[in-house]
């Protein structure tokens, strides 16, 4: 298996058990990182808002989606791997609960920019992308590649700020897929893409009805898992935390603290928080992607030795996670972004005592890193989007495109479990 999935805890907080001397330090070290790092990204929001206020509030944006990634070990993989391999759904759970937040959002925000539907109008920024065999496609070698490397692209972004080199690894991977597929784009433009439907549920059951039909998808979604969970689970169940009283106000503080900076959050909070913070993010702007900024970095790359894959056909046309390689910025809105989901996670682990360099053991797992990455880059290039632009913002977009994604998505995921499985 891929040496990022640990669910047993942070293997730094165990190894420092065992030496007192040692964990104070390394708490101690940690801590001055983590405050140190959280100057340095408070600098740098109010260098880029002299700048651009956009760039400001986008790099605000992935230090908290980072920070909450990271406190409550939210990762979409791990989600979907961990119901087929453990028959754990907790991160499922959590994600349902963000999707269920998000929708309701969405559905506010949508409907006061296109109150009226059926006239071939799409609201702004909405990730309602055109669906046909590519969507298929892009979701099951996502799925796959995922489980492979062992993290999507949030969590390969979130556990490299953790210091998981697999995750860097990973995402040298998704770029290089990402390039892969610019360079079939065009064939899959002419041959598929371009004559796909846009299939917008408010078009066919308005707004209500396709909020409803998205809110029954997502119970019967957690019946399923749930029933699932129940059927195949291999865990212990979770112990109850000390019932002690709380007496005074200062060690209420100190108990806060802890929550919220050092101990792990539940999943589920990790997913409404989520959730809300990507309907803050529409509010503002569009709804969370990760895809649209490494493909910009792996365009710029490209370009810079030659190999770039040129003019991309019906990109500005799209929604969710394309992008126009001529305009893109490698420093804007998107990879921005990007980075605060890694610094936001850095500080977050650091001031958990949770950082640590983290080597992968067996050179195998840096070619399952790449090679998973690699897949999964090809795929969110076909899907325009990966599990957070064509899926967790997709299916609050009340899009049905959201939901294929999801269902190849699993089918990939399922794959590679059994493939993981094979390997030593």
């Amino acid at each position: 298996m891929t040496g990022d999935f640990n669910p047993a805890g942070s293997p730094t907080l165990a190894a420092a058990a065992a030496h007192p001397t040692d964990a104070s330090r390394c708490r101690s070290l940690n801590l001055t990182l983590g405050m140190a790092s959280a100057a340095t990204a408070f600098i740098i929001l109010l260098g880029a808002a002299s700048v651009d206020r956009l760039l400001a509030v986008f790099w605000l944006f992935g230090l908290a989606f980072g920070f909450v990634l990271q406190r409550s070990r939210f990762c979409f993989a791990s989600a979907f791997r961990d119901l087929f391999l453990l028959g754990d759904a907790r991160v499922m759970k959590g994600i349902i609960a963000g999707l269920a937040v998000a929708t309701a959002g969405f559905a506010v925000l949508m409907a006061r920019l296109v109150p009226k539907v059926g006239f071939g109008s799409l609201p702004p920024g909405a990730t309602v992308l055109p669906l046909g065999m590519h969507t298929l496609l892009g979701g099951l070698l996502f799925g796959v590649g995922m489980v492979l490397a062992g993290g999507c692209t949030s969590g390969s972004l979130y556990r490299a700020g953790e210091g998981y080199v697999g995750s860097m690894v990973a995402l040298v991977g998704i770029m290089l897929g990402l390039e892969i597929s610019s360079h079939t784009w065009n064939w899959w433009w002419a041959v598929q893409i371009s004559s796909a439907p846009l299939v917008w549920l408010p078009e066919r059951l308005g707004y209500l009805g396709g909020t409803l039909l998205t809110f029954v998808g997502l119970l019967l979604l957690f019946l399923a898992v749930s029933w699932w969970e129940f059927r195949t689970s291999v865990l212990l169940p979770p112990k109850r935390e000390d019932g002690r009283a709380l007496t005074t106000f200062g060690e209420q503080l100190r108990v806060f603290g802890r929550t919220v900076f050092v101990k792990g959050w539940p999943v589920v909070v990790g997913g409404v928080a989520l959730g809300v913070l990507n309907v803050f993010l529409y509010t503002y702007r569009h709804p969370w992607g990760v895809v649209a900024g490494l493909g910009i970095w792996a365009n710029k790359m490209a370009g810079a030795i030659g190999l770039g894959a040129g003019e991309l056909m019906g990109r500005s046309s799209l929604a969710g996670c394309a992008f126009e390689p001529d305009s893109a910025s490698a420093l804007g809105h998107m990879p921005v972004l990007n980075l605060g989901v890694t610094g936001g996670a850095f500080i977050a682990a650091t001031l958990a005592s949770e950082f640590k360099l983290r080597v992968p053991r067996q050179p195998l797992r840096y070619m399952q890193s790449i090679g998973g990455g690699a897949l999964m880059g090809y795929g969110a290039g076909l899907a325009l989007g990966c599990t957070v632009g064509a899926f967790f913002s997709a299916i609050p977009s009340l899009a049905l495109n959201g939901w294929v994604f999801a269902g190849a998505l699993a089918v990939g995921a399922y794959v590679g479990v059994k493939i993981l499985n094979r390997l030593p």
